[in-house]
């Protein structure tokens, strides 16, 4: 593939949805997997979120946001917003979490827009520019070939070991994965979501002066609704497969307020079965599944692997099938990056969300579907990672 496939028109609209206050939210998020030379089971990982919120006032792991002005835009559609950058660095020893943590303006142009270098074409070059010194930008390339994205950690990061700059180039791979991703659903009252995603693509990615080539999902979101606790996960194989689960649930662990994992309430959910999907590169077809369980455990035996906070980092079961098609895996987190969201709600409470991200190494893999059994063996290398939140944002 030469280009991205798929209706990209509005990647770089954010009126899509009518705005709800406290509940919309829109972010560009991308995750990148690159081997680690040092633990082949392992991948060092990136990931980048650029966002807004229609609210007065939420705290971001600590960082007080009030954004104090609103979405503007101008007669060619260009938008200016008051949003975030966030990321995170995982080096395949040590989580840099948070990697950046900045509060900024950001413009927002397709390329039919004055600013845009050049003759557009509104199928889907653009770019994202937050206002600031250094460059953290990201954007799509005209003719859908390319998404660039880069960053400068912050100082606080780079004390403790960082790498300072980061430069990104996201190519398409193959097929369904490469091909755009597209669903919108509206509840009623307006609520709903709205999401374009790039489910597997090709990386370089350039770490200060040193380079390497790896995978990258990518998607841009905008959910207008309280944000209920969810299990989520996505994996990448070798051979250009993709894998992900989605399971979101009601739990008593809505009513937590902290990050402290391993409580009791976490361990209960309704309903206890989700969704997922597999792009098959060996089989050359897409496999979408109706049933998936998810179950989360401590690590048992040997001393587990821990998190910058000191608590023990969790094992991953995941089983998805259909009539066809039947996966079952085990994978253990081997580091944790967690973000906090304190939002101020009606009558003076405070709504809480803690959102997890695990990197991944693949225990144990089976596939099995009417042409055999597959298994880790069948695979170069796995990369991914999971999801688990806790807590109600609304």
């Amino acid at each position: 593939m030469k280009n991205f496939v798929g209706d990209l028109s509005s990647l770089w609209r954010l009126d899509t949805m009518p705005a709800i206050p406290r509940l919309s939210w829109w972010w560009y998020w991308a995750i990148m997997y690159v081997p680690d030379p040092d633990n082949p089971a392992r991948s060092r990982q990136l990931m980048i979120l650029w966002s807004t919120k229609e609210t007065s006032a939420i705290r971001v792991s600590g960082h007080w946001w009030r954004p104090g002005s609103r979405m503007s835009s101008d007669e060619h559609g260009g938008l200016v917003v008051p949003g975030m950058v966030c990321a995170w660095w995982y080096d395949g020893k040590r989580m840099f979490e948070p990697l950046v943590l900045k509060e900024c303006r950001m413009a927002v142009v397709d390329d039919n827009h004055p600013l845009w270098p050049g003759e557009g074409t509104g199928t889907g070059a653009g770019a994202l520019v937050p206002l600031l010194d250094e460059d953290f930008s990201l954007g799509m390339r005209p003719g859908n070939e390319s998404i660039w994205l880069c960053l400068t950690s912050d100082a606080e990061a780079r004390a403790e070991g960082a790498p300072m700059s980061f430069e990104a180039e996201l190519t398409p791979w193959w097929g369904p994965p490469s091909t755009l991703t597209y669903k919108n659903n509206v509840y009623g009252f307006g609520m709903g979501y709205d999401i374009l995603r790039l489910q597997g693509t090709k990386l370089k990615l350039k770490v200060d002066d040193e380079e390497f080539e790896g995978t990258a999902y990518f998607q841009k979101v905008q959910v207008q609704a309280p944000s209920f606790p969810w299990y989520w996960g996505m994996l990448h194989f070798a051979d250009g497969s993709y894998l992900d689960w989605f399971m979101p649930h009601s739990t008593p662990g809505m009513t937590s307020m902290d990050d402290s994992p391993w409580r009791r309430r976490h361990f209960f959910r309704t309903p206890s079965i989700g969704t997922g999907i597999f792009h098959d590169a060996m089989r050359g077809r897409t496999e979408k599944f109706a049933r998936c369980e998810v179950e989360v455990a401590e690590p048992d035996g040997e001393e587990p692997l821990r998190d910058n906070q000191g608590n023990a980092l969790p094992i991953f079961r995941i089983r998805v099938w259909n009539g066809r098609t039947q996966i079952s895996l085990e994978a253990r987190a081997c580091s944790r990056a967690r973000w906090t969201f304190d939002q101020p709600t009606r009558a003076g409470m405070v709504s809480h969300l803690t959102y997890n991200e695990y990197p991944l190494e693949i225990e144990r893999i089976a596939i099995l579907d009417e042409q055999g059994l597959r298994t880790a063996d069948d695979y170069g290398w796995i990369h991914g990672n999971a999801e688990h939140t806790w807590g109600i944002l609304h």
